[in-house]
């Protein structure tokens, strides 16, 4: 194991070795280095040991399995990347919006966001036989309320789980009957501030009696919250999100953000210093067709270290807006675009 401490991140890389070669920008694991570093060394190490296979999008991928990244939170720190613009108010709206339930598009298309448009449209092809381009088929979601009905929603996808479990009653004649839903955000914000020292602070979006109902099975699978108590000063809020599968290039980015800024609401609303941000991936992988942006992004160094104020606690985590939230010293490089792999 390695540790280095820099500005407002320390990185921790376990057993990863730093893979090189000549037009890349070799971390720096020994002595001080930038937070960013784990996330190049692991994209590294995926291109150029990762075992290419093949996959359900049938674009191919080179894959590793079992990888961990770590990032503390302390004094406003976020994992945002630098080697290229990350949307983290695209990622931020999209958390918002798992957070009210919702498995409809049409939300977030009103807000311009596109990270979900291409499964519906692909859906919706297929069933119908229209060929119809991605643009007007989301044109279509905005304008059209009862199209949107229809063809926006996703089936039971993250935030239906995490706060609506659905669970079901046994009736006195031997059958069932659909039962009120578990809301796991609102019960974990409970159980942190009331029970600090659980084991079982967990939300949890893979509901396998549901699998074949969502669009597309949870990535971002399980998140759980551990309170490390501090006798020497406020106790910390930290948070390992377990991932079963991951795309590093155009999917991680956006993970890290999320994940990180749920932990921090979580920490505001039950009164903890945020803590540590662990991450686990399970198929860890890069698309085939990600090549121009990984050699790119690999050329890239690591700068400044990007912070995030939450300018307002709202009554309950269920509350905040987008106005909420603040980043700054954020200076990255310019985006490096690449094909979603539907």
């Amino acid at each position: 194991m390695a540790g280095v401490a820099s500005g407002h991140l320390r990185l921790i890389v376990f057993g990863m070795a730093t893979l090189k070669h000549p037009d890349t920008i070799p971390s720096q694991l020994q002595g001080p280095g930038h937070y960013e570093h784990q996330y190049l060394d692991l994209m590294r190490r995926i291109w150029e040991t990762g075992s290419e296979r093949q996959d359900r999008t049938g674009v191919g991928t080179r894959s590793i399995f079992g990888a961990q990244l770590r990032f503390d939170l302390a004094d406003g720190a976020m994992p945002l990347l630098t080697t290229k613009r990350v949307y983290w108010k695209t990622a931020t709206r999209e958390m918002l919006w798992f957070l009210t339930g919702d498995t409809n598009i049409r939300p977030l298309v009103l807000q311009g966001v596109k990270i979900w448009n291409e499964w519906p449209h692909a859906a919706y092809v297929k069933a119908t036989g229209e060929e119809i381009t991605l643009d007007d088929f989301i044109a279509r979601i905005a304008e059209d309320e009862a199209f949107a009905k229809r063809w926006g929603d996703l089936g039971p996808v993250y935030g239906k789980q995490w706060v609506d479990w659905p669970t079901y009653r046994y009736r006195p004649d031997g059958l069932y009957e659909k039962g009120e839903g578990v809301n796991q955000v609102a019960q974990v914000v409970e159980s942190l501030t009331h029970n600090p020292g659980s084991r079982r602070h967990i939300i949890e979006g893979w509901n396998v009696a549901q699998l074949d109902q969502m669009a597309l099975p949870p990535c971002h699978k399980t998140y759980q919250f551990h309170v490390a108590m501090n006798s020497q000063g406020p106790d910390q809020l930290n948070c390992l999100l377990y991932q079963r599968s991951c795309d590093v290039a155009l999917g991680l980015p956006f993970n890290l953000w999320s994940a990180a800024l749920l932990t921090r609401m979580m920490a505001q609303q039950t009164g903890y210093d945020p803590g540590e941000l662990v991450w686990m991936g399970g198929d860890t992988h890069l698309y085939l067709n990600h090549a121009d942006l990984i050699d790119e992004q690999l050329t890239r160094q690591p700068q400044g270290s990007p912070t995030l104020e939450i300018v307002r606690k709202p009554e309950t985590i269920f509350d905040y807006q987008i106005e909420d939230f603040r980043v700054d010293d954020y200076a990255p490089l310019p985006p490096i675009k690449a094909p979603v792999a539907v």
